[in-house]
């Protein structure tokens, strides 16, 4: 039997795929690396973070920023680095998903595959990447053939898994795979009991397809917190009500309902050219003490951070600029990847 761990569950460490000159970062890779450098400085102070560099010149050019922050007791083992090539910086989507082998209570890495969201990008290296940084590892990796994306699940610690389906179900991502044969392949890669698929919600300048991680997020077993819109003029409005609707109707195992937090939506921003950005708070990332959670200079910014304060009681929150992360279509989870603690 396998374990896939709420991301509430202990952890080791958090993953990031550091951006660099060949990424689409590259027009604003010093304000990017400012969020990075400030990621780094949160994290450590509760777990490790492993670091994926594009090589050894990129490692130094790293390790010298991150030496200039900020003294905050943080044990320096805490930092910690892998050399991959990569295309771009979404840890959340080419890295590793973590369960726990209940017999052993030892730790695997799944590596899913990852094709660019359908092929929408450039992938092949950072389809590579798992792979590459755990070739030495004394712990197991597994490879799957499925096109996962880590966003597009999200796994409330005790068997339930929730999706939107077409991210998943999608002759983009997953040619010849039946519903039915992804779910066998997730309920025995991940130990996942059931699924609950969603069919609506989407953010505008969301390239993922409606990744669940931008949209609704377990807080607890019981409580699931969501993007929702109370503007009936937004135009993401129509499917954020969608969405509601869906969650309203989902069941626990025990047939309860479940808790729903909403959460506000910021003011639509938007690129140079106008086109809308996929700003939202669901995509918040839990590490062993802190919620990191996304800011965007919006009033909804506080109302945001206090609800999902009364969602995680004992756990700090921490607001983080992600304005510099939207202009290119992900947040604050969608660079992380937690990797959680083995229970050895």
């Amino acid at each position: 039997m396998r374990h896939l761990p709420a991301e509430w569950e202990p952890q080791q460490a958090v993953m990031l795929t550091w951006p660099h000159a060949g990424t689409d970062w590259a027009a604003q890779l010093e304000a990017v690396e400012a969020v990075y450098r400030r990621l780094v400085q949160l994290i450590i102070r509760d777990q490790a973070v492993l670091i994926v560099c594009r090589d050894e010149a990129h490692r130094r050019v790293i390790q010298a920023q991150l030496s200039e922050l900020p003294n905050n007791n943080s044990p320096a083992v805490r930092i910690q680095f892998a050399v991959a090539p990569s295309n771009d910086t979404w840890a959340r989507d080419h890295g590793p998903i973590s369960v726990i082998d209940r017999a052993t209570n030892a730790r695997i890495l799944i590596d899913f595959r990852f094709n660019g969201w359908g092929g929408k990008y450039p992938a092949e290296l950072d389809d590579r990447i798992t792979a590459r940084v755990y070739a030495a590892a004394s712990e197991r990796l597994e490879p799957s053939p499925l096109v996962l994306e880590g966003g597009a699940i999200e796994s409330d610690g005790a068997g339930s898994l929730l999706a939107v389906r077409r991210t998943l179900v999608d002759p983009k991502r997953n040619p010849g795979w039946s519903q039915a044969a992804i779910e066998a392949e997730l309920r025995d890669r991940l130990g996942v009991e059931r699924i609950l698929w969603l069919e609506h919600g989407q953010l505008s300048g969301d390239d993922t397809d409606g990744h669940i991680d931008t949209l609704a997020r377990f807080c607890d077993p019981q409580t699931l917190c969501y993007a929702a819109s109370t503007n009936p003029k937004d135009s993401d409005h129509p499917a954020l009500e969608q969405l509601a609707a869906e969650l309203h109707a989902l069941r626990q195992r025990n047939g309860a309902p479940y808790r729903l937090v909403a959460l506000p939506q910021p003011a639509p921003i938007h690129d140079e050219d106008g086109q809308r950005l996929p700003a939202g708070y669901a995509n918040f990332l839990i590490t062993n003490g802190t919620v990191l959670v996304p800011v965007y200079d919006d009033p909804a910014d506080a109302i945001a951070c206090e609800r999902l304060a009364a969602c995680f009681p004992g756990r700090r929150i921490e607001p983080v600029d992600c304005r510099p992360l939207i202009r290119q279509g992900g947040s604050l989870h969608c660079i992380t990847m937690q990797l959680a603690a083995s229970a050895q």
